[in-house]
């Protein structure tokens, strides 16, 4: 067993420098047949172990990276477009404006009027944190870039002791809080909110909002609402509301037992930021959950969203 954990952290220990070489010339062409020749690994092997690893396809991965940054120079400079997609390695203005649009949505002249940062990719990092702490699995994470609108949360309040307390209870609390909410739901409701189905056809989004923002510094004392933005819920008389303002967001996406949240947060605090070309703010955190979460199964899958902005 000791001997099949050091393979898989000596296989990851290549793809973290191919991800470290990829990042580092981002501006360049970088075709498969030249990432293989970086790799030591033969182009179908490079492609298998990356897919495997990481979950994405490495053509895609390069090119929703260089659309990216594209999309930072877009909001951050006067670039015209022909020479952002140029200096990119693509091709012609007309195959990048292309591809942008593909990937967001909008043209690169129509994304810089909107003036958001939508759907952006950050690089694949190591979460070296978690590498001895539980399943290697959770430790290769790509952090989004999202702009979030104002919404409103109907929702049930509470006080925990946060990450940084010097007696952190927010893992017995934060159950008890999302407890009370599902207790507190009107029995017309509970089904639209909590059924698998209703929710993906109305768009309907369990979400928990850490109230750093008005914490005055205590970590010991931080609000917590955990609720819906289900509209039917408006006017619930056993409900709180809350409105969250418009805030940019690093996405984190989490798949495992929540317990172990903490780890890859604390890695992304001491590590990630710092590396990153962002700042954290102060604002509301996001934890986003899907219908019938399961915080004990290792297969389960939520995001961490915090609030962030540009490094100046």
């Amino acid at each position: 067993m000791q001997k099949e954990n050091q393979k898989q952290v000596n296989r990851f220990t290549r793809i973290g420098k191919l991800l470290d070489f990829i990042n580092e010339n981002i501006d360049q062409p970088l075709s498969v047949e030249q990432l293989a020749d970086e790799s030591c690994w033969s182009r179908w092997q490079l492609q298998r172990v990356f897919h495997h690893e990481t979950g994405l396809n490495l053509a895609q991965y390069v090119r929703e990276l260089k659309l990216s940054l594209a999309a930072e120079q877009l909001l951050g400079s006067k670039s015209r477009v022909v020479d952002i997609a140029l200096a990119l390695g693509f091709s012609s203005e007309v195959s990048f404006s292309r591809t942008f649009k593909n990937m967001f949505a909008y043209s690169p002249m129509a994304y810089r009027r909107r003036g958001k940062r939508l759907g952006l990719r950050t690089p694949i990092k190591l979460c070296s944190r978690v590498l001895d702490s539980f399943d290697l699995t959770a430790r290769l994470l790509q952090i989004r870039i999202e702009t979030r609108p104002e919404f409103t949360l109907h929702c049930t309040s509470g006080v925990i002791s946060g990450l940084f307390s010097l007696e952190p209870n927010y893992q017995q609390q934060v159950p008890k809080i999302w407890s009370e909410f599902i207790y507190n739901l009107p029995e017309v409701e509970k089904t639209s909110v909590l059924s698998e189905v209703s929710s993906k056809h109305m768009d309907i989004e369990l979400i928990g909002v850490v109230g750093v923002i008005d914490a005055n510094d205590d970590m010991n004392a931080i609000p917590y609402w955990a609720g819906s933005t289900a509209g039917a819920l408006l006017g619930t008389t056993s409900l709180d509301t809350i409105d969250v303002p418009a805030q940019e967001y690093a996405v984190i996406p989490f798949t495992g037992p929540i317990k172990q949240l903490e780890q890859v947060l604390a890695w992304l605090f001491s590590h990630w930021i710092p590396d990153s070309n962002y700042d954290s703010v102060d604002g509301y955190e996001l934890e986003i959950y899907p219908v019938n979460y399961d915080p004990e199964d290792s297969s389960s899958y939520m995001e961490y969203w915090l609030p962030i902005e540009p490094r100046s």
